[in-house]
């Protein structure tokens, strides 16, 4: 069965790394990002996302989601990419999905959504769909003593959303399974710079300490959006799949399946 997958962030790291992956698989891929793409538009704006979504629109029909756009940036731009970007394009995509026969979105998130620096304010924010407040409050926590992060606040979000979503009539009632990756420390352009330096490196693997391998590849993060996103996956939804080495296991223990 031919199949067609829009994937975000397509020119580089994880993106990249999952447009190859499902074009190997046989599936034609609409790659989305600010340059070097199929569809070139800034998702950390309202006029970007619209006009992504009108540019799918005339490639329909649409089988696939994966939005691997992310950002870590200072100001607004970080919820706005992280959040917003990916939730308007996806609510703007779903009645083109709700017409495959196997339709699937998967998004990226982070092993970060568990970090306790979120902020409940900016969290709150993203989940009320109000962008004005949720920028307001961004600023809010990088003026924070100590700062909160937006980065690890627009993931959680986003996972939040994810769960809250999935099993709703709108998206597994029109038979779309909606799932969520959260990577560890994976070698993109985002962290290489960490990567590349000792201290920052130990600094990064002493919050995110993955024992089955230590830092990833892309590759290893695209292996799983694609199954995700292909008609194999038929009960999977409304998870978070850690794709982090063990690192979550390690940080919370047993805590998430204690009554």
């Amino acid at each position: 069965m031919s199949r067609t997958a829009v994937v975000t962030g397509s020119a580089s790291g994880i993106g990249r790394a999952t447009v190859e992956r499902l074009a190997a698989d046989g599936v034609r891929v609409i790659g989305v990002d600010l340059r070097d793409a199929d569809v070139e538009a800034d998702l950390g704006t309202p006029a970007g996302r619209a006009a992504a979504t009108a540019a799918i629109r005339d490639e329909v029909p649409l089988d696939a989601v994966v939005c691997c756009a992310g950002v870590e940036a200072k100001g607004d731009v970080t919820v706005r990419v992280n959040y917003f970007g990916v939730v308007e394009l996806l609510e703007g995509l779903r009645p083109l999905l709700a017409a495959s026969p196997a339709p699937r979105a998967v998004v990226v998130a982070s092993f970060a959504a568990i970090h306790p620096s979120v902020d409940p304010e900016l969290v709150e924010a993203c989940l009320a769909g109000d962008e004005p407040r949720a920028v307001a409050a961004c600023a809010g926590a990088q003026a924070a003593d100590p700062p909160r992060s937006a980065y690890a606040s627009s993931k959680q979000a986003l996972v939040r959303w994810v769960r809250r979503s999935a099993p709703t009539p709108a998206w597994a009632g029109s038979g779309i399974a909606l799932n969520a990756v959260a990577p560890g420390v994976i070698a993109t352009p985002m962290t290489q710079y960490r990567l590349d330096d000792t201290a920052r490196r130990a600094a990064l693997l002493d919050v995110v300490p993955m024992p089955l391998h230590g830092p990833g590849e892309p590759e290893h993060v695209a292996s799983l959006l694609a199954w995700l996103a292909s008609p194999e996956n038929v009960l999977v939804t409304g998870q978070v799949v850690f794709v982090d080495g063990g690192a979550e296991a390690a940080v919370r223990g047993e805590e998430g399946w204690r009554t």
